[in-house]
């Protein structure tokens, strides 16, 4: 058991992880940004220390920060919520190298169901069922090719990211922000096709 956690996240997700904690007697001690200082969660923790500005990208995106934080507050673990850089196979590289558990699947896991294309091709080889869809593609026409193969309404996937298009004039503008937005987000821009699921939720 842990005794004290470093929750790094914010709003809901922090505050549940701490009430979580303190349920099952474990020290918590929120990392929040310069925007967040007066937040509930970090009210209702045992301590809490500021990693950055309001930007995110300078603080709950950023492994520097968060490790920083971990080892200055004598945190045995890292807790990073979901969203953020809960997938992040660095910053669990870097809790690793500090000597403070990652709260998440490995690194190796992290870095494989980050490329959706990857994670694909694993759980085909295990036999696992899943969605029909393409492999990862590059250019527009490849794209439009498969589109008409698979059958609309059909959704595009970065392949470490988000973005969808629902007809066949849509797959034209989509494509270019999907990539964008994997790049943005993993360093990565490939994209992928699968067809839409009706009523399906997506989070």
């Amino acid at each position: 058991m842990f005794s004290k956690i470093l929750v790094a996240n914010r709003g809901e997700i922090a505050l549940r992880i701490v009430c979580a904690c303190r349920e099952l007697g474990i020290r918590t001690s929120v990392a929040h940004s310069q925007l967040d200082a007066d937040s509930l969660p970090v009210r209702l923790a045992d301590e809490a220390v500021c990693i950055g500005p309001a930007s995110t990208a300078q603080s709950y995106l950023s492994v520097a920060a968060i490790v920083t934080a971990a080892t200055m507050v004598g945190a045995d673990a890292v807790h990073p919520g979901y969203g953020f850089l809960s997938e992040s196979a660095a910053l669990a590289e870097a809790c690793t190298a500090a000597g403070v558990a990652f709260i998440g699947p490995s690194p190796d896991v992290l870095r494989l169901f980050g490329d959706k294309a990857r994670a694909r091709g694993v759980m085909l080889a295990a036999g696992l069922p899943i969605v029909p869809g393409t492999d990862s593609f590059d250019t527009q026409d490849e794209g439009i090719r498969l589109a008409d193969t698979l059958g609309f309404p059909l959704l595009i996937k970065a392949t470490a990211g988000g973005g969808r298009a629902r007809s066949p004039g849509g797959t034209h503008g989509r494509r270019p922000r999907s990539r964008a937005g994997s790049r943005t987000a993993r360093s990565r821009g490939g994209v992928r096709r699968c067809p839409s699921l009706s009523g399906a939720v997506y989070r």
